[in-house]
């Protein structure tokens, strides 16, 4: 199989990580790449914490499909990624086909978390934004697109989001290659530029990563 060239965006709730990879994606402007979002990825059931669904733990997400999906399309396969309606906090029963490509980036929470899915990523990133940012940019989506109150999306907020970012998310930056802030136009363009380098190499049936250097972005 061809190799894939797989990188991985973490970061807060509200961090913009989507954003982030869908700007990397447009200055690459490259059709055989894909965007995966972990999101897809919550468990049927979420656990709870104090009685408020849960979704910025661990326990929330589906590792072992996911570790396979990665695995599967880091060896050039496609898969059906699930769907998940974050209205009815639930699993649908559709799906969306990914791959293969040549390119994947992976945007979530916990993308760099699990030890054997960084052992599958070329890159790893990590969005670094201020506290009340992300909070503004939650409500906002929250309300807008899924359908919250905004009361709601702020007891959710101090009940799990922010103490789940200080235990969980935020050391994650110790495993990053480099960390992005707010203004990510730059860093978007130095990461582009090194996902058309791989995808030149790849052409020429150059696969290996081994001598990116990411000096310039730290």
């Amino acid at each position: 199989m061809s190799k894939i060239f797989l990188v991985g965006i973490a970061g807060g709730s509200g961090s913009g990580k989507t954003t982030f990879a869908k700007k990397v994606m447009r200055a690459v402007n490259n059709s055989c790449s894909s965007l995966l979002h972990m999101d897809s990825y919550y468990l049927p059931t979420v656990p709870q914490l104090n009685g408020m669904v849960n979704f910025d733990h661990p326990d929330a997400f589906d590792w072992d499909l996911l570790r396979t999906h990665l695995s599967d399309l880091k060896n050039g396969h496609r898969i059906h990624c699930p769907v998940y309606d974050f209205s009815t906090s639930s699993r649908t029963t559709k799906y969306e086909n990914i791959g293969p490509c040549k390119v994947v980036l992976f945007e979530g929470i916990f993308s760099l978390y699990d030890q054997k899915i960084r052992d599958l990523l070329d890159i790893k990133c990590f969005l670094h934004v201020e506290a009340d940012i992300r909070f503004t940019r939650r409500l906002h989506r929250d309300v807008r697109e899924r359908g919250r109150s905004l009361d709601s999306v702020i007891s959710q907020y101090y009940d799990t989001v922010r103490p789940m970012y200080q235990k969980y998310l935020d050391p994650q930056k110790q495993y990053a290659d480099f960390t992005v802030g707010e203004e990510t136009d730059v860093a978007a363009l130095i990461l582009s530029a090194r996902i058309k380098e791989f995808l030149d190499n790849r052409t020429h049936n150059e696969t290996s990563t081994e001598n990116f250097e990411f000096s310039q972005l730290q």
